[in-house]
């Protein structure tokens, strides 16, 4: 399997069979998929409209939280069931568009450093209220300042990464916000992708102004802890018992 589509959702009944038919008209014939649903403790009928498509579709699979976790832990639940080489995250809202998700696909595999490169879309033109994308772009600058993750919008919730290491972050609640600045700390490289952004149509936000305010800035200085204490080593190529012999013996008679 070379690409998993992991998609965290609560509460997004009517976004599901549009999103997953996108999904399938960017992919088809494309790319060797799965989609993967977390749904993350909804009281509404998201799991039930997945189980149902997952009947005529087996490459969506849905996987569920007895109650909400949050996006972080739901989109870490999908990605260790998920059975692709690659993860490429995406909103359940539908304001994320699965059409951008072949370019991210081709850039991560003409880099040379494709394993270790995270691509991330950049919501250039943001369809949301003014008050969302003023704070937005006040919560960016300020990350960026105190980063130095070189990322103008990891709030975008289309990302695509290799799963190996996605798992090799450090993991706490909230840590979708700072995945740039977690895979610079890992030693990785992240390349920001200008990609669509559309309006939601069908439910309503699972988020306020003010939750996510405070928790960020906790969180800000979680990681700017973690970043100060990351170390990255220079390994060395492995050498055998015989080589390793054979110099110690030259070594000697030198």
């Amino acid at each position: 399997m070379e690409l998993s589509v992991v998609i965290p959702a609560r509460n997004e009944a009517p976004n599901v069979a549009p999103l997953v038919a996108e999904i399938r008209a960017a992919l088809d014939g494309r790319v060797d998929y799965e989609i993967v649903y977390v749904d993350d403790g909804s009281s509404d009928q998201t799991a039930a409209t997945i189980r149902d498509l997952g009947a005529a579709f087996p490459r969506l699979r849905l996987v569920r939280h007895r109650t909400s976790c949050g996006q972080s832990t739901a989109v870490r639940t999908g990605v260790l069931a998920a059975r692709g080489t690659y993860i490429a995250t995406l909103d359940g809202d539908g304001q994320n568009d699965p059409a951008d998700i072949p370019r991210l696909w081709d850039i991560a595999h003409q880099a040379a450093d494709g394993a270790t490169l995270m691509i991330a879309g950049f919501r250039q033109k943001r369809r949301d209220t003014a008050l969302k994308r003023f704070s937005s772009r006040i919560a960016n600058r300020v990350r960026a300042g105190m980063l130095k993750d070189s990322t103008p919008d990891t709030g975008c919730g289309l990302k695509l990464l290799r799963r190996d290491l996605y798992l090799a972050l450090p993991f706490f609640d909230h840590n979708h916000r700072f995945l740039p600045a977690l895979v610079l700390r890992q030693g990785g490289r992240v390349q920001s992708v200008a990609v669509n952004h559309r309006p939601r149509e069908r439910g309503v936000s699972n988020y306020g102004l003010f939750d996510r305010l405070w928790v960020g800035i906790v969180d800000l200085f979680g990681v700017m802890w973690l970043q100060r204490r990351g170390r990255v080593p220079v390994v060395l190529p492995e050498e055998s018992a015989n080589e390793t012999t054979k110099r110690d013996v030259a070594s000697t008679h030198a």
